[in-house]
């Protein structure tokens, strides 16, 4: 099992939570929640192992573009770059409907 933390800068507060996907083969599961501060944390949780600069891309990009301070903890079961987005496109969708 690895895991890894990144952190980005951002300005948009929230304040809901956010729960999407399943973790099973192929998928990967979200959980979204405010951040205290001025910053995006993710923690992500994969058992395939060497992929951390594909994480790191994925989420900075995604992050680049929606600048929400949250915290996110993902928890991974081989999921793809694409549904990485998906999943995420989700959980922010999910923040903005409540």
């Amino acid at each position: 099992m690895e895991s890894m933390t990144f952190t980005f800068p951002a300005t948009k507060k929230i304040n809901n939570l956010a729960h999407v996907g399943v973790v099973g083969s192929g998928d990967l599961e979200i959980m979204m929640e405010p951040s205290g501060s001025s910053q995006t944390e993710v923690t992500i949780r994969t058992g395939i192992t060497g992929y951390k600069d594909t994480w790191e891309s994925v989420v900075q990009r995604f992050f680049s573009q929606y600048d929400v301070a949250v915290k996110v903890k993902i928890n991974d079961f081989g999921a793809t770059p694409g549904v990485v987005k998906l999943r995420l496109e989700q959980a922010l969708e999910v923040i903005s409907n409540d």
